[in-house]
């Protein structure tokens, strides 16, 4: 994917709510719509939003000392807006990083903060795709013929 803009994953639906993901390299993943351990959609955003932030930040402070503990907690409301549509507010990233004494432990907490306002600013992705409303373009298409 170095050279190439662009992302897909293809649903497959196994039963009533049920599907599977898959990524273009294989990778496979079940969603559903709640009603057993799968994930959600709206859980598999919220895993986007802290998997690319913590991504990001796991980059850049890694490289001054390895954490003893990382962990990114996103949480949102859902709600049935004015429009009578669903959707999610508040949303929010939690990163609760530690690191060991020293120096390089010191070095990496002074980065941090740093690392998560670049990881919102200009590095995620997904987050800065939500903050900045992309439209989406939903539509079928019929099957091929024969």
């Amino acid at each position: 994917m170095a050279d190439d803009t662009r992302r897909s994953v293809t649903l497959q639906r196994t039963s009533l709510g049920q599907y599977e993901v898959r990524n273009p390299r294989g990778g496979t993943i079940t969603v559903g719509v709640g009603d057993g351990t799968d994930f959600t959609p709206v859980e598999l955003l919220l895993a986007a939003l802290g998997g690319c932030t913590g991504a990001d930040v796991d980059y850049i402070t890694s490289k001054r000392a390895e954490p003893d503990s990382f962990v990114v907690h996103v949480t949102g409301d859902k709600v049935r807006d004015e429009t009578g549509g669903n959707r999610l507010v508040n949303l929010a990233i939690e990163l609760r990083v530690t690191f060991p004494e020293g120096a390089a432990g010191d070095a990496a907490r002074e980065a941090l903060p740093r690392a998560a306002r670049m990881s919102h600013d200009r590095l995620c992705t997904v987050s800065r795709t939500v903050e900045l409303g992309t439209p989406i373009d939903t539509r079928t298409t019929p099957p091929p013929a024969g």
